[in-house]
């Protein structure tokens, strides 16, 4: 694990924040010369700490209803045939633009985040769209209604 010194932290907290600053609007608010904010995040990509700037999109365009979905597929008969099953599902969900995220648990658990503009229109995706996937075993939908860390994540996975 790679470890980061005070000032490495407040510049990263900083670009979280607004990767737009430049160098001189990061080194005046921390108080340093700006030869040594620019080694420092030029060392921060090198180290590959910093990957790539991108942007979160505004509250305007997104989900206003959050749900975690738990879809547990049958094992087949042939269990082989398992791992593509769930392979196949995964992909599906990721190509739908509701789906902001997918993940693997398990053998044969996935977990999707969807976002939608009301509760309703999200029942009926996952009655229209997940519920009537052949051989699931469980589907379960767990609405989110409040975070308290990570909020900030829908505007970075909401798709465009």
């Amino acid at each position: 694990m790679i470890q980061l010194d005070d000032l490495d932290r407040a510049i990263l907290r900083i670009l979280k924040e607004d990767a737009r600053l430049t160098i001189s609007e990061i080194a005046e608010r921390l108080n340093r010369p700006e030869s040594t904010i620019h080694f420092r995040i030029k060392k921060l990509q090198e180290k590959g700490i910093i990957d790539k700037y991108t942007i979160v999109l505004g509250r305007e365009i997104q989900p206003k209803v959050l749900a975690a979905v738990y879809i547990q597929a049958e094992t087949p008969i042939i269990e082989d045939f398992l791992e593509k099953y769930v392979q196949h599902i995964m992909r599906t969900l990721s190509l739908l633009p509701n789906v902001l995220a997918v993940a693997r648990s398990g053998s044969d658990g996935i977990l999707a985040l969807i976002g939608e503009e009301s509760i309703e229109k999200l029942n009926r995706f996952v009655d229209e769209t997940i519920r009537v996937l052949p051989t699931l075993k469980r589907v379960e939908v767990f609405i989110l209604d409040e975070f308290i860390k990570g909020g900030g994540l829908v505007g970075f996975l909401v798709g465009v």
